[in-house]
């Protein structure tokens, strides 16, 4: 029970704080709010059965997470040459590549030795034109933004990991009792608890596959897996990179053409599951983890009403409680970016272009910045 317990709280962690992201992420790139919907069930199906998978034949308690960095990555991408059909050839590319860095080394190798300043820059950018939202949202609507921000600030300092679902409930509040509901609109959330699978065939456009798929790859890779495999080798359990690899990346292969962008090993909540909370015995933590992946799947099957009930509210509302749900990544990225002073002026440069959402030939800053800030590295490198 003990296990069991810390799984559902894990789940309830895992899809609450973030879906708001992958929701904003998978409209930025142009997906209708039928697609939206079917790749956030997508996206958690995909991970609850990758974890049961994992977990079950490992007996460890793998956790695994759809990229939450890769969607921030899609919002300030925007809109992309092709539309949606080309962002879902972008995620297939990335899942293919999660796959090839399981079987082939070198690749996992190259991605890792991308310099930790660079990546943790690129992330940052990346996060920062999302983490405004919070505060836009308070100019624009005081009262109802106000509560969403105080109910995160007070829960936090209580516990942290219960800030974000706090800021849900306090949206939840807000879309109840401050806005008017359309008439019929209980009766559509109804019909929206339906399941409904949205296929949509990949278009692989070149600039797309360079500018989205590319960086989804490194941002999932360098912020996603490489901390999983860290959670899980810091609680003394043995690591199977390569296959926990393959089978996200086959997960997300699978996922990609009904509209999910990737899932990957889990940070948070694989300290969640790993650690001696979830179970005095480290070998049955694993239940842990399997109870999350059952959890996940529910979510996912009940993702269409959840969209019909975030759509009731004005989009900045949303998009608040997804910007304060990345105000820690985006610090702990800010800090380990600018911590060593011989390469702040590359990530700077990392960090400026990500931020900008710059877009030359097609494709996104954040690929951009990762080259600037390379070659800054390197010329200081050599010259000095």
């Amino acid at each position: 029970m003990q296990a069991a317990f810390m799984g559902m709280l894990a789940a309830f962690v895992g899809f609450a704080s973030s879906f708001a992201v992958l929701l904003q992420g998978f409209t930025s790139v142009g997906a209708t709010p039928a697609q939206a919907a079917s790749g956030l069930m997508a996206a958690s199906i995909a991970m609850g059965v990758c974890g049961i998978v994992l977990s079950g034949t490992s007996r460890l308690p793998v956790s695994v997470a759809w990229s939450t960095p890769g969607a921030a990555l899609l919002v300030t991408t925007g809109a992309v040459e092709g539309g949606f059909p080309a962002a879902v050839g972008a995620f297939l590319l990335c899942g293919v590549l999660i796959v090839v860095a399981g079987v082939w080394k070198p690749l996992a190798r190259a991605v890792s030795a991308i310099p930790g300043p660079l990546a943790n820059a690129m992330l940052a950018g990346i996060l920062v034109g999302l983490c405004f939202a919070p505060f836009k949202a308070v100019g624009e609507f005081p009262l109802l933004a106000s509560g969403i921000l105080v109910a995160w600030i007070a829960v936090g300092a209580w516990r942290r990991l219960w800030a974000v679902p706090a800021a849900l409930v306090a949206f939840g509040l807000a879309v109840v009792f401050g806005v008017e509901m359309p008439v019929g609109a209980l009766s559509e959330l109804g019909a929206a608890a339906v399941p409904h699978v949205v296929p949509v065939m990949p278009d692989f456009v070149p600039s797309v596959l360079l500018g989205v798929g590319l960086p989804l790859f490194v941002v999932t890779m360098a912020s996603q897996n490489i901390p999983g495999l860290a959670v899980m080798q810091s609680q003394g359990y043995p690591v199977e990179a390569g296959r926990w690899f393959q089978i996200t990346g086959l997960g997300s292969v699978l996922a990609a053409p009904f509209g999910s962008h990737a899932v990957n090993l889990a940070a948070i909540t694989a300290a969640m599951c790993a650690g001696p909370d979830a179970h005095d015995d480290p070998a049955r933590r694993y239940w842990a983890a399997l109870v999350t992946g059952g959890f996940y799947i529910v979510f996912g099957l009940l993702s269409g009403a959840v969209i019909a009930f975030v759509t009731l509210a004005p989009g900045l509302l949303i998009e608040a409680v997804a910007g304060l749900a990345l105000i820690p990544a985006f610090a702990g990225a800010s800090v380990a970016a600018f911590d060593r002073t011989d390469t702040r002026e590359a990530a700077a440069v990392t960090f400026l272009f990500a931020a900008s959402g710059v877009s030359i030939l097609g494709i996104s800053g954040a690929f951009w910045g990762l080259i600037a800030g390379g070659a800054v590295m390197v010329l200081r490198r050599r010259i000095g």
